[in-house]
């Protein structure tokens, strides 16, 4: 028997990859809303509570809306948006955080999906608070490099417009204000004491996100160098399938922030010296980021292999 899986906001950026992993597979049946009636509360109201899966690729306050139209206790949700990432109530939807953070999701009815930004820093800087190695209080400082993809259809339409602002082929930093939306999911999950210093950069690529992270080893407990970092993050990560640690080289290539666009991988690069270590999260925004997370959860929600449909 088919599950029944609804897209809410199916027309979004995140709606379309999600649909695209899922739409031809046969042990899914995907309920469609008719396009005329997507904004309709009782259409929507009608597909939320007949759904088994429920995905919310909406705005934050479109998200929370419709969570409050779901009456069925049946219905399993995982949501894209912002609305429920630091909510107690809900399961953060990185599986490889733990064994236990798995089974959460496993038995949970309503994941958060993590944002694209907030996967590369816990995935590389969680792991080393968890094991000590990271202080609770250390000041971390991040840089995330995306492409123009995350910034939704109008972004998307003013980077592929033929006549657009010469800017847009140069990298440009935002955030600005040190307040982006991933900030608290980022501070909550990896366990920090205080926010990490995080400056996101677009630039004039489709898709691709290398997340760093930099450290002063003098300031770690229990390394002694950048390879000892990677050799640490390579255990913590033995069993994971989707989450790789690349091997330790003492002059490594250029890291180019799209190589792992298409696909739902996640690979960690430790470089640096006995001083000094950065860790690059590098994966695709659409991807383990974002679409390819979700079908991820799901798939662990449903008790399938966590890869169908994914490779």
């Amino acid at each position: 028997m088919r599950t029944k899986v609804y897209i809410d906001g199916q027309s979004g950026t995140t709606g379309l990859q999600i649909y695209d992993r899922i739409g031809a597979r046969e042990d899914l049946e995907l309920l469609r809303i008719d396009e005329s009636k997507r904004h309709d509360i009782e259409e929507r109201k009608k597909f939320l509570n007949a759904a088994e899966i429920v995905f919310l690729c909406l705005p934050d306050d479109g998200a929370r809306e419709a969570v409050s139209l779901i009456e069925n206790p049946s219905v399993r949700v995982i949501d894209a948006s912002t609305a429920h990432r630091t909510n107690d109530a809900w399961v953060y939807g990185y599986p490889e955080l733990s064994a236990s953070q798995r089974e959460a999701i496993r038995t949970g009815k309503r994941i958060a999906n993590p944002g694209c930004h907030a996967t590369g820093l816990i995935s590389t800087t969680a792991p080393l608070v968890r094991m000590g190695i990271v202080p609770k209080d250390y000041p971390v400082t991040c840089y995330s490099l995306t492409g123009y993809s995350g910034g939704g259809k109008k972004m998307i339409a003013a980077y592929e417009a033929q006549e657009r602002s010469a800017e847009l082929s140069a990298p440009g930093i935002y955030g600005l204000n040190m307040r982006h939306k991933h900030v608290p999911e980022m501070q909550k999950m990896t366990g920090l004491t205080y926010a990490p210093v995080f400056h996101p950069i677009v630039d004039d690529y489709y898709k691709g996100m290398a997340t760093t992270v930099m450290f002063q080893n003098r300031l770690l407990n229990g390394v002694k160098s950048a390879e000892e970092v990677r050799n640490r993050l390579a255990e913590y990560y033995r069993d994971a399938y989707f989450v790789t640690v690349r091997p330790f080289e003492e002059k490594p290539a250029t890291i180019y922030a799209n190589r792992l666009a298409g696909t739902n991988r996640l690979e960690i690069i430790v470089c640096g010296t006995e001083e000094q270590t950065t860790v690059t999260a590098l994966f695709d925004n659409l991807g383990k980021g974002a679409s390819g997370a979700a079908v991820q959860n799901m798939n662990i929600m449903l008790g399938l292999d966590e890869r169908t449909g994914l490779e």
